[in-house]
């Protein structure tokens, strides 16, 4: 019989439940043993933290939101921030400690659900010898060597209804309503909701932007007896002279800034050269929560099942990923490497752009 366990590290996803669902599920079938570590690697710091997963655990779990095991972005086991009795905060290295207690609780291998930082320090712990499965997770779709990640598509669902919703009150007032969506440095749920959710501007981190360009449009839209406009911006997006906004600066320990803000900033900026109203909205965390989508509780579900399959099989310092149609495998090393941008060349760009809506270019 194998011990394997399962984490889920970074921020949440719709999608999770489903992945730890297709493993605890595909394992048992093998006659394994499943536990999850909560919080991402807390379990193996802390055995209080490693719950035992059975079949009966997690029925019922796929179309629940977030995760059973909960997960962290704030402690990576290489760059801990620990407090001593003095109150002092230091970053240390519980890497090892983490590695003996995997290996003295008798794993087999760890699937590791995470995007790419958490896939990151999966990898690093594969180099130290523990036998390590990624699973691609990020709402931002940004993962290059998958074609797409769990909880993208429930995000994108969720950002769109909001969009259908604005339009009305939009209309209603004159407004222009600025949405800003989360993403990091991609565009993809800008792009994919600001085209479904019937956008003017969409901004992505991909164009960078001319708000006069912005201000045309919109002003364009009221020539045309068109008194309000809708405008996506991903948070990552950037002007012309290359500022990007943000809202902190990394904690100790974590190298990422926190973006945010740039939506308030082009609202600003429209009110202030077309004299129009304009309010802004920040979707955030609604992004992340909710219900999975059909989509998204499949390619989860499939995940989970591959990951099984490949902890069977002995591929180890890989991720699993999605290339239409098969589930394949992919070095860990190579999967981290470099994030997925959108295509300008796309289908979907040019649609975009076919249909009237501005990129701020």
């Amino acid at each position: 019989m194998r011990k394997i366990v399962i984490s889920t590290g970074g921020g949440d996803a719709p999608g999770l439940n489903a992945v730890i669902y297709a493993v605890v599920k595909s394992a048992s079938m093998r006659g394994w043993e499943v536990y999850g570590s909560r919080s991402g690697y807390r379990g193996l710091l802390d055995y209080d933290d490693l719950v035992r997963l059975t079949p009966k655990e997690v029925e019922g779990i796929t179309p629940i939101g977030g995760t059973i095991l909960g997960s962290t972005n704030k402690e990576n086991p290489f760059a801990m921030p620990i407090t001593n009795l003095a109150g002092e905060v230091k970053v240390v290295d519980v890497s090892n400690r983490v590695l003996e207690n995997f290996k003295r609780m008798g794993f087999y291998c760890h699937i590791a659900v995470g995007g790419d930082g958490s896939l990151e320090i999966a990898h690093r712990f594969a180099q130290k010898g523990m036998p390590v499965i990624g699973v691609p997770k990020t709402i931002d779709n940004d993962l290059k060597a998958t074609d797409r990640t769990f909880g993208f598509d429930t995000a994108v669902a969720t950002a769109t209804e909001a969009l259908d919703k604005l339009h009305s009150t939009a209309k209603s007032h004159d407004r222009v309503m600025v949405v800003e969506v989360m993403g990091r440095e991609s565009g993809w749920i800008a792009l994919y909701s600001g085209i479904s959710g019937g956008a003017d501007v969409i901004l992505i981190p991909e164009v960078p932007f001319d708000i006069d360009k912005v201000c045309e449009k919109i002003t364009d839209n009221e020539l045309h007896d068109k008194h309000y406009s809708i405008v996506v911006v991903a948070e990552g997006a950037k002007a012309k002279d290359g500022t990007v906004v943000v809202k902190e600066k990394g904690e100790l320990g974590r190298q990422e800034v926190v973006l945010g803000g740039i939506g308030e900033r082009v609202a600003r900026q429209i009110r202030e050269k077309l004299g129009k109203d304009t309010r802004s909205l920040v979707l955030g965390h609604l992004q992340r929560g909710g219900s999975p989508t059909t989509f998204d509780r499949l390619l989860a579900l499939r995940f989970g099942a591959a990951a099984v399959r490949m902890a069977e099989a002995g591929t180890f310092d890989h991720m699993v990923a999605w290339t239409p149609p098969c589930m394949s495998a992919v070095p860990l090393a190579e999967a981290v490497s470099s994030r997925k941008m959108v295509d300008l060349e796309s289908d979907k760009v040019m649609t975009a752009r076919e249909i009237g809506i501005c990129l701020g270019d």
